[in-house]
């Protein structure tokens, strides 16, 4: 069937980039929005080679990079000492002498740009569009199918208070956590998973300290109860400092204990006076996913549809995974190369990534940082850290596993192919750990069973 229009909800990265997908591939789009202007609260700005690809194939791949820049990689350190030393790093690929940057592996690398900056690329795009049309200012309150027809309707709250009634063949809810559009289709109360009994702040700040130490770009911290990320986020010097709190604290409290934890943590133990203070946004964590991505002609993408907590940037990743596939599958109606029952595949793989992939790396992400005593227990027994050192022994003889670095860990292919009816579940990083596990005598199934022994609170999801 040749789509006549498609409803997407949710003016976030994700619906922004669905919408631009579509209405490229000559599918009439309308984006709606209930806030009269894009989210700049702090959070996500790192973009693996899958949402690179993605970018590429929403022909922004290489605005994004101008406005951003291509970070190092990442490290583990401790906290004590005033090096604050670095346990482990796996690096973004280089590119060597000579070499295309256009082409792979340094096509699609790791890029950095905070999400609002890349919101507003995606707003200018979509504004360019025939096919395409954004409405601020407008809030779904209700939804429904009109069967006789074959739409999917919703009922929209304009900002003069008045209301008009919006059909297309589809609507997609990509209206984030608190999604008006899954709360219609399952209740207010029902998102399955659980909330971490640990809260997150996450900052963007100004400080020249970050100058005075052997820094990356990207570095997590391993500390029981001071265990946090330091990410510089802006060629100017604008950093992202995300940190673990007690949970159950008011903004109130987050926001006074805030000057005294970054003199715990940050290098030279700064006052105040020593740094600005951008951005401040104190977030629960959850881990949860629907039990239906479709129901009829709603479908739910991105946070909509899933959440994770923000360590390893797994949640933004599957985010933009989703639309890739849910484009993908609304193109091939579209063509006439496939018939609605893709979105049924769309509905399956997806949570099947998450729950096999997404959840239980991101949860060990966390969990990595205050599991352990100290770092030396951290060096001593986490699994994740032996691997990543045996894969940097030069004088090891790995044949199986290939060159002795890490800089294949530094991607999650999460992707699927819906185009030709078939699925395909790469999951890079598992078959690394697998392989690399095999190589030190271990065949072990699962490497990280400890990942599941940390403390939640089931189903409180509320203010997310």
């Amino acid at each position: 069937m040749t789509l006549e229009k498609v409803i997407v909800v949710g003016a976030g990265p994700s619906g922004l980039l669905l919408t631009l997908l579509l209405s490229k591939a000559s599918i009439p789009v309308e984006l709606i929005e209930q806030t009269e202007a894009l989210d700049t609260n702090p959070r996500a700005s790192h973009y693996s080679p899958e949402s690179c690809y993605e970018f590429d194939r929403a022909g922004i791949l290489d605005e994004v990079r101008v406005a951003g820049f291509i970070p190092d990689g990442v490290s583990w350190r401790k906290l004590e000492g005033e090096n604050k030393s670095r346990l482990i790093k796996i690096t973004n690929p280089l590119l060597k002498r000579g070499e295309d940057p256009n082409l792979a592996p340094y096509r699609h690398r790791m890029v950095c740009l905070p999400l609002h900056k890349l919101g507003k690329i995606l707003e200018t795009h979509v504004k360019s569009q025939q096919t395409a049309g954004i409405k601020y200012g407008w809030k779904v309150v209700d939804i429904g199918e009109d069967t006789e027809k074959g739409k999917a309707w919703v009922k929209v709250e304009k900002a003069d208070g008045s209301t008009e009634m919006r059909e297309a063949d589809y609507v997609v809810g990509c209206d984030g956590a608190n999604s008006i559009i899954r709360r219609k289709l399952f209740g207010d109360w029902v998102y399955p998973g659980y909330t971490w009994d640990k809260q997150i702040v996450a900052t963007n700040i100004y400080y020249d300290g970050f100058k005075d130490v052997d820094f990356d770009d990207s570095q997590f911290f391993v500390h029981p109860e001071h265990w946090h990320m330091v990410a510089r986020i802006q060629p100017d010097g604008l950093y992202r400092v995300t940190y673990g709190e007690i949970g159950g604290l008011t903004y109130d409290q987050l926001r006074e204990r805030q000057p005294a934890k970054f003199q715990e943590i940050l290098p030279g133990n700064p006052a105040p006076d020593r740094y600005e203070l951008v951005n401040f946004s104190p977030y629960k964590v959850h881990q949860r996913c629907v039990d239906k991505m479709r129901v009829g002609r709603f479908l739910l993408a991105a946070d909509a549809a899933h959440l994770c907590n923000p360590f390893g940037g797994m949640g933004l990743t599957g985010g933009i995974a989703d639309v890739g596939s849910l484009y993908d599958s609304l193109r091939g109606i579209h063509n006439k190369q496939a018939d609605d029952s893709i979105l049924d595949k769309y509905d399956e793989v997806r949570r099947q990534i998450w729950h096999d992939v997404i959840n239980p790396i991101s949860t060990e992400n966390m969990q990595r940082l205050f599991q352990y005593a100290n770092a030396d227990e951290f060096v001593e027994k986490n699994p994740f850290y032996k691997m990543i050192k045996e894969m940097q022994n030069p004088d090891k003889k790995l044949e199986k596993c290939g060159p002795p670095n890490a800089t294949g860990l530094a991607t999650i292919d999460i992707r699927h192919d819906t185009t030709l009816r078939q699925v395909t579940l790469i999951i890079l990083f598992c078959e690394l750990l697998e392989l690399a596990l095999q190589c030190l005598g271990n065949t072990h199934k699962d490497p990280f069973p400890e990942c599941n022994a940390f403390s939640r609170t089931e189903g409180n999801f509320s203010h997310w």
